[in-house]
This record gives structure tokens, sequence and C-alpha cells, in this order.
């Protein structure tokens, strides 16, 4: 698809939100605050996992998971994007978008599949309670994290190997503070049908067939709540699952919203804040959820806090 009049640039330009200089201001606050609270939560709920003997379970496993592709995920992107806000040059280089686009859609993409395989686990303890230690031994976790890590960085490949192959219009203007699909393919001069139909299909494997999994089990894990008598045995039940469908509901809504909803003005004007919101906003909320509502995450942060010397 590359065609012979144009070369390769040198760089971009991410326009981001430009056109709103006091909004930026107030967005390099913000995504500042916000991804010292991602870098921080995230790393706590890392070192809980691993330090206490408590939470060596198959849930705080996929957690940790979780947590670093997070610190990962937003690693990839914040840092670039705060040296955009705070002054006039905006630019990232040829190489530096490759990297961006590859490594955001890698991260992204396994986290849909992670989240589903975390459902997976929610629907094996509380669905098969009495083979759940059978079912999620040691062997099947580590090939479950394999399989989300693996398949997403190979969506990743695919995509971004497609994406650098059209032919950029000369201005090489990118009109969002990321490198992303739907905003390079906007900044192309060829006809992008191919791409487009391809980044279809790929949102049905990697957003709508894992949360069309996560739906059925939580479907399956609903029946059986329902089954149990005992007011207190509903509300554990819906306690382990609690954080992981609220953190499905915020993380999905919004990709979802990116990369699925039909086009229209509104959601190009709404584009960007969507995007920052599951790049940015999502992954500082992740572990306040987690930690906030469940109470074994608590107990473990209390025991490192008093290990901490004075």
């Amino acid at each position: 698809m590359k065609g012979t009049n144009f070369s390769t640039p040198a760089g971009f330009i991410l326009l981001g939100f430009s056109d709103q200089p006091r909004l930026e201001m107030v967005l390099l606050l913000v995504v500042s605050v916000t991804y010292t609270l991602t870098l921080t939560g995230n790393t706590v709920i890392i070192l809980a996992s691993y330090l206490c003997p408590k939470l060596h379970t198959p849930m705080y496993f996929f957690l940790s998971n979780l947590s670093f592709l997070d610190l990962c995920f937003t690693t990839s992107i914040v840092p670039q994007m705060l040296w955009n806000l705070r002054g006039p040059a905006k630019t990232i280089s040829y190489a530096g978008c490759v990297l961006q686009l590859y490594v955001a859609l890698g991260l992204g993409s396994t986290e849909c599949v992670l989240l589903a395989v975390m459902a997976y686990d929610r629907f094996s303890a509380i669905c098969r309670p009495l083979h759940y230690d059978v079912i999620m031994h040691p062997k099947l976790l580590q090939q479950l994290a394999a399989l989300a890590w693996i398949s997403g960085f190979m969506e990743a490949t695919v995509q971004t190997i497609l994406v650098f192959q059209l032919s950029l219009c000369s201005h090489h203007r990118v009109d969002d503070f990321m490198c992303e699909v739907p905003a390079l393919i906007k900044s192309a001069c060829v006809n992008t049908s191919f791409l487009e139909n391809e980044l279809a299909v790929a949102s049905v494997l990697y957003v709508v067939v894992p949360l069309g999994l996560i739906l059925v089990s939580y479907g399956w894990i609903v029946r059986s709540v329902l089954r149990i008598k005992s007011a207190q045995g509903r509300r554990k039940a819906c306690g382990t699952c609690g954080s992981h469908l609220l953190v499905v509901v915020l993380f999905f809504g919004s990709i979802i919203s990116v990369y699925i909803q039909p086009k229209s003005k509104y959601t190009q004007n709404h584009s960007k804040f969507l995007t920052l919101f599951y790049t940015v906003v999502t992954p500082a909320l992740n572990p306040l959820i987690y930690t906030l509502r469940n109470k074994e995450v608590k107990w473990a942060l209390r025991g490192l806090l008093r290990r901490v010397p004075r």
C-alpha cells in the first residue's frame, strides 16, 4: 500500500488539545497527578501480591499481571504526553511513534484478553468451588497469562505493520495526543478501506469476543449466586466479583466508544477524551477499586506498612 511519491516522515506532530492551551495546562496537572497515582497504586499491589503469602492465589496472580500491564501501558504514553502538554513543541519521532503504537496496542489487547481470563477465574471460584484448586493449578495460570500476553502482541504486530505501510499525508499531523490507529488512518492519503476492515475484525476478536466471554461467565456466576441461600454467602460471592466487574465496565466502555462505535461528529470531537480516560484514568482507578473493595488487599497492605522501618 506504500506509494512511491511518499517518503518515510522524520516524525509526527501530535495535535492533541493544542487548540485549547488553557485546557492543556489543566490536563498537565491532572495527568501528572493521575500518573503518580498509577505508578504508586499498581506498584503497591504487585508488592503486596508477591510479599504476602495470603495473596498467593490465582486471583492475585492475575491482578499482579494486570497491575504490571497498567504500569507499562501508561508509561508508554504518559511521559510523551506530558512533554507535549508543557510546551508548543508537540512532535514525536517516527521510530517513537512506531514503538508507542506497538506497545500501546499490544498492552491494550493483552488487557482485553486478561480481563476475560480473570472472569474465568471468578467463574471457577464461584461456580466450581470444590474443584477450584484442581482447575486453577499453577501450570494453567501460567498458560492463561502467556495466552493473554502473546495473543495481545501478535495482534499489535499485525496492526503496526499494516498502519505504517500506509502512505501518510505530507503534513504528518496526527489529530490525537498519542499515536493511535484511528488517528493515523485519518492522516493517510490513500484508500484505507482494507485497514479499516482489518481493524473491525481485530476489534471483534479482541474486544467483542472477550467481552462476550466475560458476560457469559457472569451469567453463570449470577445463576450460582442466586442459588446461595444465606445473605452473607451471596455478599461474599458478589464481593469477589464486584471489583473485576467495575474494571471491565470502565475499560471496555471506553474502548468500545473509541474503536467500535459508528463514526459521527460526536465521536470525533470526544474520542480524545475517551482515549485519555482508558489510557490514563482507568489504570489509576484499578488499584483503588481493588484496594477499597477488597478486605484481603487492605489486610495485606496494613501488614506491609508494619514491616516498613520507621
